[in-house]
C-alpha cells in the first residue's frame, strides 16, 4: 500500500472526491443483546423521525459533511430472507442513514446468486481504493484491510454496481 493512503476512516472520507460506496452482505454484526442501541430496539424502542435530536450521531455528521462536498455516498445489503432480527433492527433505523444524504438499497439474497461477490464487506472509494471489513464469526470487527489492487478494485465495482441494479430503494423495501 502507497504511503500517501490514508490510515483511517474518517481520513478516506475525507480523502473522497466523487463517490463511497459500501457493500454489507452479513446477517448480524456483533451487537450488544444487553445494553446499547440494540438491546432498546429489542424491547421496543423505536427512533422518532421527527425528533432529530434524539438520533442524530457522529456517523450521520460525517456522511453529511461528506456528501455536502459533493461526494456520492451509497450503501447496498445483501439479506437472507425472512431477515433476522439484527437486520430488522437496522432496516429500522436506515431512515437515519437516508436522512444524512446516503442512498441505501436492500437485496433479497436468493437475488445475489449469479453475482460475483467478494468474499468480505467493503467500501470502495472514488472507484479507486477498497476498504475490506474482516469479521469473525459471531460478527465482531476484525479490523479493515485495505488495497488499491486493480483486479480488487474492479471485482468490488462490478460487484457493488450489479447489486445496486437489482436492490430496491430503502423506502420501497419491505421486511420479510
Amino acid at each position: 500500500m502507497p504511503s500517501n493512503v490514508p490510515l483511517s476512516f474518517r481520513d478516506l472520507l475525507a480523502d473522497c472526491t466523487q463517490s463511497a460506496v459500501h457493500l454489507e452482505m452479513r446477517d448480524a454484526y456483533a451487537v450488544d443483546y444487553e445494553t446499547g442501541p440494540f438491546a432498546d430496539w429489542r424491547v421496543g424502542h423505536r427512533y422518532d423521525p421527527a425528533d432529530r435530536a434524539s438520533w442524530w450521531r457522529p456517523w450521520l455528521d460525517l456522511v453529511a459533511e461528506t456528501v455536502g462536498r459533493g461526494v456520492t455516498m451509497r450503501r447496498a445489503r445483501i439479506v437472507s430472507e425472512p431477515v433476522s432480527e439484527y437486520i430488522q433492527y437496522e432496516h429500522s433505523g436506515t431512515f437515519t442513514n437516508v436522512v444524512a444524504g446516503e442512498n441505501v438499497r436492500w437485496l433479497p439474497r436468493r437475488r445475489a446468486s449469479d453475482i460475483a461477490l467478494p468474499g468480505n464487506d467493503f467500501w470502495l472509494f472514488d472507484g479507486r481504493l477498497v476498504q475490506w471489513n474482516h469479521f469473525a464469526g459471531e460478527g465482531a470487527s476484525q479490523g479493515p484491510e485495505i488495497t488499491e489492487d486493480p483486479a480488487a478494485v474492479k471485482l468490488c465495482a462490478d460487484a457493488f454496481e450489479t447489486v445496486w441494479e437489482r436492490a430496491v430503494p430503502h423506502d420501497q423495501y419491505t421486511i420479510r
